[in-house]
């Protein structure tokens, strides 16, 4: 604005179409809201109203939109859509969202403030720093044509009765005009600014950008899991099952040859081939284990309670089936929690306890070794640490040098599937010491 060029430039005008398209917009979402005010709530006691109700709540949404589009007459920079995607289709999963979003209330306040208030305002700005000029502009105008040469009304408060006057006031009103252009760009962006700050995202808020970060490392995740359970089956079913034909196959042959080398061989080819068998059936049991996808967290558990070099007691108590991911996560912190109890702690017992209640299913991992345990140090659990915090997950280690270890994790889920599974609560030890 400050450049001289600026009542030359298209600037003034668009602030001019900017206050005039909110008077004439404000006007029509007065008297939509008043409408849907005034019939929703006379006819919210036979139920018919709620709709019309609804309607005015989600109204906001509509006139944010209108002035998001309108605000680019006069900044370029544009306001992006706080709102994010629903999680389904559909119109139910559409008005659950928008109703739950904070964005949403914050735009109907701005419509019943734009409604009752700014409007009018934008009416006032434009009759005074622009009317108002031009029809003093066209005062020789008006005494050339309604005056007959002889008068003119100007803003119908004075009258003009000469030729020297009519321009006098005409020379004034171009002056107004341009002071009134000036007036109505520092306007239009400080209404323009309202509206940014009214309507964009606050800060804390979730961003839509973030929301959906959010939600493609969960996909990923997902997709992850699907996948390990896919390699796990075709494993499982393929691979497992030929090296299991193979070991029965030589076996049978070892028996019908005769004692020589080359039973020496098929002995050697034999015990080989189990060897594989088993490495086969750990790794299968690593990516993910079919008592897992089959049976449920506490079955897994307890499973990995059997297999574990340090007896562990088991006290896990999940009223059914949780979502896959969480299962999966929940599984491999316990077993690489057991993994790094064998490998460093020197303890003689450890300790699973945990169980689903509130909405969160929470985990816990004790021993009763020397302690001193440090996550960053290589132990597999940062790795795991980012894959539970991906699932809104916490995970927390303490290991004070001396003992005890505790390893704490908790995820927010619900139960999937409600059945009976292994694990009521009552304690169940698995004890290697004998």
């Amino acid at each position: 604005m400050s450049r001289p060029g600026f009542l030359l430039s298209a600037w003034p005008w668009r602030s001019v179409g900017y206050l005039l398209s909110g008077a004439l917009a404000g006007v029509v979402a007065l008297v939509g809201i008043l409408t849907l005010a005034v019939a929703g709530g006379a006819l919210a006691l036979v139920l018919v109203g709620l709709p019309l109700l609804v309607l005015l709540a989600l109204s906001g949404v509509v006139v944010a939109r209108l002035e998001r589009r309108r605000l680019r007459l006069v900044d370029a920079d544009p306001v992006p859509d706080p709102h994010r995607a629903p999680a389904a289709t559909g119109l139910r999963a559409w008005l659950t969202t928008r109703l739950k979003e904070q964005a949403t209330w914050r735009e109907l306040g701005y419509t019943l403030l734009f409604a009752g208030l700014l409007w009018p305002v934008d009416a006032l700005v434009v009759t005074v720093a622009l009317l108002l000029p031009v029809s003093m502009t066209a005062a020789p105008l008006l005494m050339a044509t309604v005056g007959e040469g002889r008068e003119a009304k100007v803003l119908k408060q004075w009258t003009v009765t000469t030729w020297p006057t009519a321009f006098g006031v005409a020379v004034l009103g171009l002056l107004l005009l341009a002071v009134g252009l000036y007036a109505l760009g520092v306007l239009a962006g400080a209404r323009a600014g309202l509206t940014r700050l009214l309507l964009a995202s606050r800060e804390g808020e979730p961003d839509a950008r973030v929301v959906e970060l959010s939600r493609s490392r969960a996909r990923l995740v997902d997709a992850f899991e699907a996948e390990r359970r896919r390699i796990e089956r075709d494993l499982h079913d393929g691979a497992q099952q030929r090296l299991v034909a193979l070991t029965m196959t030589v076996g049978l042959a070892r028996l019908d040859a005769p004692p020589g080398p080359l039973a020496d061989q098929l002995a050697k080819a034999h015990d080989e081939a189990g060897s594989a068998l088993a490495e086969l059936r750990e790794l299968i049991q690593g990516i993910h284990p079919q008592v897992l996808a089959d049976y449920g967290l506490t079955a897994a558990v307890a499973d990995a309670a059997d297999r574990s070099a340090v007896p562990v007691d088991v006290d896990l108590s999940v009223p059914g089936r949780l979502d896959r991911a969480v299962e999966a996560a929940a599984y491999f912190v316990v077993c690489e929690a057991l993994a790094n109890v064998d490998k460093h702690s020197g303890a003689g017992r450890a300790e699973v306890r945990g169980g689903h209640a509130r909405g969160r299913l929470l985990l816990e991992v004790r021993d009763d070794g020397r302690g001193g345990a440090d996550a960053s140090a290589g132990s597999g659990l940062t790795g795991l640490a980012d894959r539970v915090s991906v699932l809104d997950g916490t995970l927390s280690l303490s290991s004070p040098p001396g003992g005890p270890t505790l390893l704490r994790v908790e995820f927010p889920c619900e139960v999937t599937e409600p059945g009976v599974t292994r694990g009521t609560g009552v304690p169940v030890e698995r004890d290697r010491s004998g």
